[in-house]
């Protein structure tokens, strides 16, 4: 079987202040393919640059590469208020509305990924939650030039925390010149793979792709096999890094407004409504 891969897709350049910087892609971009995906950005963030602010109808996640530097200040109206380190995850399952802020403490330097993950309408309103996962929790698969960390899910017999509101994997790995890293897709999930840093070449059942620095592609919903060995190789002489998402699309419609992804733009206007009143909740 030969699975239809989107064709590689450049990052927009979004730049907001003095102090943020990223490459961004967006759904439409990949026709569809990147769901649950509705957005990623790649970003370096070294001032406070977006203030309290709501989320409803998705997750929001937020990923630190190991080489961020310094603290990531996280509130939210859940009552959470601490520190992301170099490396840590934290998933906030927003539901039917939350309100967040995240900041570089003074001095910081932040570098990941910010995403989006679309919320089935069974679950736009459910009650908000959150999940904080530590660099030094969560598992590592080493071997031959490979080092991939298990952020979120499992990988080649390697369990790490499950997300806490739909099930979805996230590795974040880098591979040595000439070597090369496989992972078992499950039937019924897509997969969207960044290349962060470097040249990566991708196999998934007879299809290939190759992907230059700043580039991304998306693998629909594979639903003829139960087991797909997608390998991402390095053909190159310098390091890749890269970073690889799957889980199982929604495959509902969807209208997004800014930090909102609801079933309709009736919802839309219901939820800001219901932001201005002050029903989201507050950070204190």
């Amino acid at each position: 079987m030969t699975v239809q891969v989107s064709s590689a897709i450049n990052g927009n350049i979004l730049k907001l202040g003095n102090g943020f910087n990223a490459l961004a892609f967006r759904e439409k971009d990949f026709s569809g393919a990147m769901d649950p995906l509705v957005m990623v950005d790649h970003y370096r963030m070294t001032q406070p640059t977006f203030g309290a602010h709501p989320h409803a109808g998705l997750s929001a996640v937020s990923i630190l590469f190991e080489d961020s530097r310094g603290g990531f200040r996280n509130r939210d109206s859940l009552g959470n208020d601490f520190n992301l380190m170099p490396g840590d995850l934290y998933w906030l399952n927003a539901g039917a509305g939350v309100v967040h802020d995240e900041s570089p403490r003074p001095g910081a330097h932040i570098h990941g990924l910010q995403v989006f993950v679309n919320l089935p309408a069974a679950l736009k309103q459910s009650a908000p939650s959150s999940l904080h996962v530590k660099s030094q929790n969560m598992p590592v698969f080493q071997d031959k030039g490979v080092r991939v960390r298990i952020v979120l899910g499992d990988s080649n017999g390697l369990q790490g925390k499950q997300s806490p509101v739909l099930p979805m994997t996230i590795l974040d790995g880098t591979i040595a010149p000439n070597g090369s890293f496989s992972h078992q897709v499950n039937e019924y999930d897509s997969a969207w793979v960044y290349a962060i840093q470097g040249q990566l070449s991708l196999e998934i059942n007879g299809e290939k792709k190759n992907l230059s620095q700043g580039q991304s592609i998306a693998l629909p919903q594979l639903n003829e096999q139960p087991v797909n060995t997608l390998q991402l190789n390095n053909r190159s002489a310098n390091e890749t890094h890269f970073a690889l998402f799957t889980g199982q699309p929604v495959n509902e419609p969807f209208v997004q407004k800014g930090p909102f992804v609801m079933s309709s733009h009736e919802e839309i206007v219901q939820i800001e409504a219901d932001f201005a009143a002050g029903k989201l909740g507050s950070i204190n």
